[in-house]
């Protein structure tokens, strides 16, 4: 089953909902950063949870940023989305190994630590972004920005997110946010978390070729969702370049590139996001110092 993001309405219009399959996404950032499983699993649904949230982004030069720092294993985790979703990110740790949790599954928590921080910051076009920020309460990616949208955004809602890894890469990876309305009751609120909990992972339902409507009835117990958007796929893709690694050797300065000219005879620039490289020869850093020069 493709890529795929679906938005619904359940409980006639009383819950808004969003579910996407983002497997070939997760395993494409998995192939690129060469992620151990448990990081697989945690990127993923930071991935995941970007792809969803761009979604209700309006225009094409919207730009949303998640940072998750945790005090485990793998550091810093950063993401960033426009609407179409177009996502990439990077991880400070890749190769991350630790024991399974007591379940038997990916310690997700533990890799990523239960202390730490998540800042999200939408630049929406407006004079100024719209920072919110959140201390982590699981690790586990999910309950996180659950309390994130409580406690940032003023909105009761559910998250699922969920990767599943086997010894080939990403079997499944998916997600979904739960809104209600105010016009929903607490009995219906209450009916959605007994169907949220009784339906399990969104992974696992995934694994099963569930399809993204099939597992909106499941989660909300509702057979009648009506899909109102369908037709959204979301891509992991850097939009990277020379000419974009040119002006973040020009902020180094003259002296500084004077200096790798005498040193390295030249300099080669890494993507955190998509690892691709690009070499600058010394006529390249000429070019740079002159155009510093001429400012």
């Amino acid at each position: 089953m493709a890529d795929k993001i679906v938005k619904l309405l359940a409980y006639d219009g009383k819950v808004s909902l969003i579910c996407a399959n983002t497997t070939e996404l997760v395993e494409e950032a998995r192939k690129i950063h060469d992620l151990s499983p448990v990081v697989t699993a945690a990127f993923g649904r930071v991935l995941t949870i970007a792809s969803l949230m761009a979604c209700d982004m309006k225009n094409a030069k919207d730009k949303l940023t998640i940072q998750i720092k945790g005090n485990g294993p793998i550091g810093q985790m950063l993401v960033t989305a426009y609407n179409k979703p177009i996502v990439k990110g990077y991880v400070s740790n890749p190769v991350v190994d630790i024991p399974l949790n007591e379940d038997g599954k990916l310690d997700v928590s533990k890799a990523v630590g239960s202390e730490g921080y998540i800042n999200v910051i939408k630049d929406l076009g407006l004079k100024e972004p719209y920072i919110g920020i959140c201390p982590l309460v699981s690790g586990e990616i999910a309950q996180d920005f659950a309390e994130y949208f409580a406690k940032s955004e003023q909105k009761n809602t559910a998250v699922g997110l969920g990767v599943l890894v086997d010894k080939n890469g990403v079997r499944s990876a998916g997600g979904y946010i739960i809104t209600p309305m105010p016009d929903a009751t607490e009995e219906d609120i209450s009916k959605l978390e007994q169907n949220i909990l009784k339906a399990g992972a969104v992974s696992k339902m995934l694994d099963q070729n569930l399809s993204l409507e099939e597992i909106a009835k499941k989660i909300t117990g509702d057979d009648n969702v009506k899909i109102i958007e369908k037709n959204i796929v979301p891509i992991y893709k850097c939009d990277c370049s020379k000419e974009h690694m040119a002006e973040a050797l020009e902020t180094l300065g003259k002296e500084e590139l004077e200096d790798i000219i005498k040193q390295d005879n030249g300099a080669e620039l890494t993507c955190h996001f998509c690892n691709k490289k690009y070499d600058f020869s010394v006529q390249d850093l000429r070019q740079i110092i002159d155009k510093i020069g001429n400012k």
